[in-house]
């Protein structure tokens, strides 16, 4: 390789590393200030329901939950004894050092109506690098979860302690006379370079996007 042809290589790979890096900063600051003591009327809040469209958080959410459901068995077996599902179809996480992620999904009744909408964002802290997108869909058994997630400040839905993240082999053994309570986390979709997933440090608010 001549030093005209790598030097285009080191160019590209630094501005490719800038370009995540931002990415990373910009959702680490966003998370940081959605995890202060807070609610539906802060300043980053107020902004995201301006910019976010309702018509396409119900559909995308919609389209994700019935997905997930045809998937994975667990998922479809707790479908339809569930109070609600709250679905983000889409959440973006990037992080250099600093970790942050965040997105918007809607709450589908056990009637299926669209019930509110809300946003999730979140920071971690620790060795980690690279940008991902997954989604993630809470199963909300009972009335409790339906009063944590309405809170006036938000649920800081990690710290939960009624709060399961199902995995694969989980999965295949949840029924609805093993499940009656609490709150079902299953995760989807993932794509990017970044290991395990979590919500711990994950705080979710509702908001009210444009129609």
């Amino acid at each position: 390789m001549n030093y005209q042809l790598a030097d285009r290589w080191h160019n590209w790979d630094t501005l490719n590393v800038m370009k995540a890096t931002t990415l990373a900063l910009t959702l680490a600051s966003a998370a940081t200030l959605a995890l202060m003591p807070s609610c539906a009327n802060d300043p980053m809040t107020q902004a995201n329901s301006a910019n976010a469209n309702a018509s396409q958080i119900a559909r995308d959410s919609r389209a994700a939950l019935r997905s997930l459901c045809a998937q994975n068995p667990g998922a479809r077996a707790l479908r339809g004894k569930a109070k609600g599902v709250l679905v983000f179809p889409s959440i973006v996480k990037g992080g250099f050092v600093i970790g942050a992620q965040g997105g918007n999904g809607a709450m589908i009744r056990d009637t299926g109506e669209i019930s509110g909408f809300y946003q999730t964002a979140g920071a971690s802290y620790g060795l980690q690098a690279g940008v991902q997108e997954f989604g993630y869909a809470l199963f909300l058994m009972d009335d409790e979860a339906f009063r944590e997630i309405n809170r006036s400040g938000g649920w800081e839905v990690g710290s939960s302690p009624s709060l399961v993240v199902v995995d694969k082999g989980m999965a295949g053994s949840l029924s609805t006379t093993t499940v009656a309570h609490g709150t079902y986390a299953f995760f989807f979709n993932q794509r990017g370079l970044m290991g395990g997933l979590g919500l711990q440090g994950s705080k979710i608010t509702r908001i009210h996007p444009q129609p």
